[in-house]
């Protein structure tokens, strides 16, 4: 029985799957309600990357210096969960891509590394960006180091604390990362005007990198986005795209699909190529999996909202807790998001994908039965994923039905052991957001433009 599918660096895919395609969106708005156009997101974006956010092509050519770089760990490889089936005494055959053997560790060099590159060739100098749990922030440093452009990071408070060697590996690579909300830009001293103790969150660090970006009268610096934005989306399908021919090697095709959900990144790249099959008529289970401490796509209204909290980012179509939202400091920091990618919003606002929440001691204890059979230890975003698979296998083995698991391992928890330290301590608990909260964030948009309910079939 085999337990890796590889693909060789020949069969790596050589362009990216653009879901826009094939679904209709909303369009992102200006806070007065009228459209965006290209040249009002120059100052924050290269203009290469603007126009592969808006283009509506079906592929996307990889460009060859991105897929040197990719080379250094893709293909990566899809494997069979031979162990975790057999603890699980389950008739259903797992499958996971593993993500976690990048070098930041994660799926986000995918468009880390695309993204420097196209900020590179546009003439840029330096990226500012934003991280929740610091993969994105590695991911940067590392894209920036290969194209020898300047890094620098602000990084949401509460997991700056909790993984301080995210801090060290981003200055390995040459990037700098300091905790947010903090001192240097307006947004944040406004944030920390209105509670010193805030442990931050992703809103406020993207409001942050976007000042600091614009601010640069050189023209040199741009920011950059590690999910949300579509271009972010179809950097991120080589992942599924590769699971696809990896399957194929063996015959298999997967009945459910699985990736864990903050912004939406890395659930987008393993499951919109087979979401265009589902579209087509393919019969297939697609999970989004998130927080039940930050229920995005499970509670929150689908409505126009930033994506920031300063509002400096366009009006953008997706489910949102309000860009004013803080969540509680659970430990799956890139988790910790208010919105949701607009194309994953459009998706499930559709049902053709069907959102799950999880509960932190849950994802933890399926994060630890994995680490414990597979051998490798889970980022706790992760352990959300890994959640929702150990139900479905549980599901198959009650229902004596065989069927084809499919789910994103999007990163390893090797920074992250401080939070499995205050598990098994017994310090971690779950937190269910109260609809009171939920209720208080909807007052940030109750004024702003509505989405319509568009039907991409």
């Amino acid at each position: 029985m085999q337990h890796k599918i590889e693909l060789s660096e020949t069969e790596l895919p050589r362009q990216w799957y653009n879901i826009l395609a094939d679904i209709r969106l909303n369009p992102p708005l200006k806070p007065d309600g009228t459209p965006i156009h290209p040249e009002d997101l120059a100052p924050v974006f290269p203009m290469n990357l603007i126009e592969q956010e808006v283009c509506t092509d079906r592929w996307i050519d990889i460009p060859e210096p991105v897929l040197d770089v990719y080379r250094i760990w893709r293909p990566t490889p899809l494997v069979r969960a031979l162990f975790l089936e057999k603890a699980l005494k389950t008739p259903a055959r797992i499958y996971f891509k593993n993500e976690s053997v990048s070098p930041p560790g994660s799926h986000k060099p995918n468009t880390a590394v695309a993204q420097a590159y196209y900020n590179k060739v546009f003439g840029i100098r330096k990226m500012v960006t934003e991280t929740g749990a610091g993969q994105w922030g590695s991911a940067l440093s590392f894209a920036c180091c290969q194209f020898g452009l300047e890094c620098k990071v602000y990084m949401v408070r509460v997991s700056f604390d909790q993984k301080p060697y995210r801090k060290s590996m981003m200055e390995v690579w040459g990037g700098t990362c300091i905790a947010s909300p903090s001192m240097e830009t307006q947004a944040g001293r406004a944030a920390l005007e209105r509670d010193p103790n805030t442990p931050g969150s992703l809103g406020i660090a993207i409001s942050e990198a976007i000042e600091a970006a614009v601010s640069d009268t050189t023209g040199q610096t741009r920011y950059s986005l590690g999910s949300v934005l579509n271009h972010v989306m179809l950097h991120q399908t080589v992942i599924g795209l590769e699971a696809k021919a990896q399957l194929a090697k063996v015959g298999e095709y997967p009945d459910v699909i699985i990736g864990c959900v903050g912004g939406g990144s890395n659930f987008a790249g393993l499951a919109f190529p087979f979401v265009l099959d589902k579209i087509n008529g393919k019969d297939i289970a697609i999970y989004p999996v998130e927080p039940a401490a930050c229920p995005t796509l499970t509670r929150a209204p689908f409505v126009y909202d930033h994506g920031d909290t300063a509002r400096y980012t366009p009006l953008l179509p997706m489910h949102s807790l309000g860009h004013a939202f803080v969540p509680p400091p659970f430990h799956a920091g890139g988790l910790r998001y208010h919105g949701m990618a607009p194309t994953v919003s459009q998706l499930a606002a559709e049902g053709i994908i069907t959102p799950r929440a999880v509960q932190q001691l849950a994802a933890y204890e399926a994060g630890l039965l994995t680490a414990r059979t597979e051998g490798i230890i889970p980022a706790p975003e992760t352990t959300h994923a890994l959640a929702c698979v150990v139900e479905e296998a549980i599901q198959a083995r009650e229902e004596g039905r065989e069927k084809v698991i499919l789910f994103n391992w999007s990163g390893h928890g090797l920074l992250d052991l401080s939070s499995y330290e205050k598990y098994f301590s017994k310090e971690l608990v779950n937190f269910e957001l109260c609809e009171e909260e939920i209720e208080k964030g909807k007052k940030v948009f109750e004024n702003h433009p509505k989405p319509q309910l568009l039907k991409s079939r």
